[in-house]
């Protein structure tokens, strides 16, 4: 099975860097290869806002391979349909990490294209997303209104132009994502779930996570965001559509996430505001960690429980509590779902069994 690497904290670039050094990334670079870094950025917005890639990601990918000896390093992406490529790479702050670090941008909108065979006929990709020695996919983790969760694979929407772009959603989006997943299939993801949206790509609706995770195969990545989601594998096509064209392994065996760190090494969740407050609202939480904060956030998001009692945060040690517990820090409620931290999944079945 394939090891997922595991960080918790808010410093992206230095957890971008561990990442890396724990996977031994280097090795996945060909002898004098290239590396093209693919960043999301969607829409003209900030990290904070759970829609862009943080900047430090990108900035520890850069320090990392260039201590490793790699000279050709490139940043490529496009925006959706309709927002300019470059207003959000200013927009994002990654214009300054590539004005920091002398690392060459390329807007893939302007980029030339070569028609590539996939399952479900030819879809036009962009070159230098192609022509990559090691194609490093940087997506963010969050919710979609269309497909209900954004992360590795959809990520890779963003190495095709407009054209393709706008025909993907004609076709229905699944389909076309997964086919141009196992055809193009990055060598290496690493997801910032800093922060993602609840609903939209486009961001608005944040939830703090401070987690990032890595991983080779884009398809076992997914499979875990969508874990991580509080979603089953149903309720996101494309990733077990991609599975079967080929293009990775849609599971993760627990037993092969490498933790770098505890949960706990993570600040405390922030005060939560707009549709996360609303969630929330029978949530008392005492020295929440962000992780442990955030699948509650995402498991009450996907079942709509918001008429129950709940208690979470390490300030429940050794205290009791008549509603439902999340968390080993709050053994002493009357239900509790245990873990450190448990899963959205696993909090949303006990939501779905109060």
């Amino acid at each position: 099975m394939e090891k997922i690497y595991q960080i918790y904290g808010r410093d992206a670039h230095d957890m971008t860097l561990r990442l890396l050094t724990a996977a031994n990334a280097i090795a996945r670079v060909p002898a004098g290869g290239s590396v093209a870094l693919k960043p999301n950025l969607v829409v003209t917005g900030r990290p904070e806002d759970g829609a862009v890639t943080h900047p430090g990601v990108v900035s520890g990918c850069v320090e990392y391979f260039r201590a490793h000896g790699v000279r050709d390093i490139s940043v490529i992406e496009s925006s959706w349909v309709g927002d300019r490529t470059m207003s959000a790479l200013r927009a994002s702050g990654l214009e300054a990490v590539c004005d920091k670090w002398d690392v060459p941008f390329y807007d893939l909108k302007k980029d030339e294209t070569r028609p590539v065979d996939t399952p479900v006929g030819k879809i036009d990709v962009c070159r230098r997303a192609l022509d990559a020695g090691l194609l490093v996919d940087l997506p963010v983790l969050k919710g979609h209104c269309q497909t209900r969760m954004t992360c590795a694979l959809k990520n890779l929407k963003g190495c095709i132009p407009d054209r393709e772009k706008r025909r993907f959603h004609a076709m229905g989006l699944t389909k076309p994502i997964a086919a141009l997943g196992a055809a193009l299939r990055p060598g290496l993801v690493v997801v910032d779930s800093i922060c993602g949206d609840l609903d939209f790509e486009e961001g608005g609706t944040p939830v703090q996570t401070d987690r990032m995770f890595l991983c080779t195969d884009p398809v076992t990545a997914d499979a875990y965001a969508a874990h991580l989601m509080g979603l089953s594998l149903d309720q996101v096509g494309y990733i077990s559509l991609a599975a079967e064209y080929g293009g990775g392994e849609a599971a993760y065996d627990p037993g092969d996430i490498v933790a770098l760190n505890a949960p706990s090494d993570a600040a405390a969740y922030i005060k939560p505001s707009g549709k996360v407050a609303k969630l929330t609202k029978r949530v008392r939480q005492d020295q929440a960690c962000s992780a442990c904060f955030a699948n509650l956030v995402r498991a009450l998001h996907v079942t709509g429980r918001t008429d129950i009692d709940i208690a979470i945060g390490q300030g429940y040690k050794g205290r009791t509590f008549d509603g439902l517990g999340v968390g080993r820090c709050c053994k002493g409620a009357a239900k509790c779902v245990m873990g450190c931290p448990p899963t959205a999944g696993q909090i949303a079945r006990a939501l779905e069994e109060a």
